[in-house]
């Protein structure tokens, strides 16, 4: 039930920012941002994971290439660097201001849709996610403060690794050798990681 209410979600946030976008308005997709990231305070990042367009165009993206057994490129080192995230974060919020400021808002929300879904085409779901995406940058300090997140249950973990496999932003991870464990700031709250776990080990609380 809930895999099938995320997925009606995901359909119809997607067609109401192409709505948006056909009618040259997409910039009350900011509303929903918002919104979002604060309700992020009390429910983890789950716009990316339930609401985000890119997300839903991106996970049919992966599913098509692993269907048509096509391999994504390796993710170049230096977008992975810190500075390239924060760049991107203030250009972003500097070609939103001057927007603002000069009463003619810039394309930049299509920008960075087309941007997300073209390099998902060659790179794997995580370049986009982890490193590159401002709004992700924003929304991580929310899902690192949020009351509900999703956790591992270490007693009922086996540490088999089947989530950190599925993880979009390999935001699971076993330091020290011990059990495996979210990261709520990075974490997506898309539930892969509990559609591959089979010991009902991971939750949403």
């Amino acid at each position: 039930m809930t895999k099938k209410l995320q997925t009606a979600l995901q359909i119809a946030f997607l067609f109401l920012f192409l709505v948006l976008l056909a009618k040259g308005k997409v910039q009350v997709w900011m509303v929903v941002f918002l919104g979002s990231a604060v309700a992020g305070l009390f429910f983890g990042r789950f716009y990316c994971g339930w609401v985000c367009p890119m997300n839903t165009v991106m996970r049919f993206e992966t599913w098509l290439k692993k269907k048509l057994h096509i391999k994504s490129l390796a993710t170049p080192k230096w977008l992975t660097q810190p500075w390239v995230r924060i760049a991107i974060l203030v250009a972003f919020l500097g070609l939103a201001a001057l927007g603002i400021i000069g009463k003619k808002p810039l394309p930049v929300l299509p920008a960075l849709f087309f941007l997300g879904i073209g390099l998902t085409l060659f790179f794997p779901e995580l370049l986009w996610h982890r490193y590159l995406c401002p709004y992700g940058t924003i929304l991580s300090l929310p899902g690192r403060l949020s009351r509900k997140k999703m956790a591992i249950e270490a007693s009922a973990c086996v540490n088999c690794g089947a989530c950190a496999k599925m993880c979009p932003t390999a935001t699971i991870s076993k330091p020290d050798g011990g059990k495996f464990r979210i990261e709520s700031a990075e974490c997506l709250v898309c539930r892969k990681c509990v559609d591959a776990c089979k010991f009902n080990a991971i939750h949403y609380r």
